[in-house]
């Protein structure tokens, strides 16, 4: 597996598990005001929809949050979350009814990005990916929270000519949320990633969020990496002297490696 990462005095998580966290912590504390009970106390709930392996609910459990409900469909997604979280998500968010979800404050979902990114063949709503938002609306319609948070690629917001957004804004609102969005880059607010992605905050009663602004810190990968890095995450020096030499027989048939 290779290199483990540290994210200090949050959580341990192998590498892959580092985007979540990357893509949701610099906006935490703007959810003080709809998620605390008292002056600085925070207790709520919330679900984590597409959850890959845990990244985006280590900040809010951090928070105070507690996770009632969890969906991912890759299998093996599905077993480091559950190493991760010690809970294995349910599956298939197609095949999951609303009602046997427990009532909630909070959604997050960072819904498939392939059908909307620039990398892909942008099909939109006419990818079977695309239309798995209509999903997170239907458990949204049914459970009313107070916050929902979803995340994309940028391309989104303009996607056909930025139709698509708002579709998506429209069934927003119909279900009493004001919608406010902004595409934002990790690397702005001191972490080590140069990632942009789009941020859709709903609120009910006709509040509106205000995005943090950037902070411009610097930070460097060392900042985060690890010292003292479990043996299980090395590979073996067998598999490295093999890599090894894949390496000189590409360089020797001009394979540009």
């Amino acid at each position: 597996m290779g290199t483990a990462l540290l994210v200090k005095g949050i959580f341990k998580l192998p590498i892959h598990g580092l985007e979540g966290f990357l893509n949701s912590v610099f906006m935490l504390m703007k959810f003080h005001k709809c998620l605390r009970i008292g002056k600085n106390k925070m207790n709520f709930t919330f679900i984590d929809l597409f959850s890959g392996i845990g990244g985006m609910r280590v900040p809010f459990s951090e928070l105070g949050g507690k996770c009632v409900f969890s969906s991912e469909i890759d299998k093996f997604a599905r077993k480091t979350y559950q190493f991760n979280w010690n809970e294995e998500p349910y599956g298939d968010i197609k095949k999951i009814l609303p009602e046997v979800i427990r009532s909630f404050d909070l959604l997050l979902a960072g819904f498939p990005c392939q059908p909307f990114s620039q990398a892909g063949f942008q099909k939109g709503f006419d990818d079977t990916r695309g239309i798995l938002f209509f999903y997170i609306a239907e458990i949204i319609k049914y459970h009313q929270p107070k916050v929902v948070l979803l995340e994309n690629v940028k391309r989104l917001r303009t996607h056909d000519k930025g139709n698509t957004f708002k579709v998506m804004q429209k069934i927003l609102e119909k279900l009493f949320y004001t919608v406010s969005s902004e595409v934002l880059s990790a690397k702005n607010f001191g972490v080590p990633q140069n990632r942009e992605r789009i941020y859709i905050v709903a609120l009910r009663n006709g509040e509106t969020f205000d995005f943090p602004k950037p902070t411009f810190e610097i930070t460097k990968v060392g900042n985060i990496l690890q010292k003292d890095v479990p043996e299980k995450y090395t590979i073996s020096d067998r598999l490295w002297a093999g890599h090894k030499r894949r390496k000189a027989g590409h360089r020797t048939n001009g394979n540009g490696f």
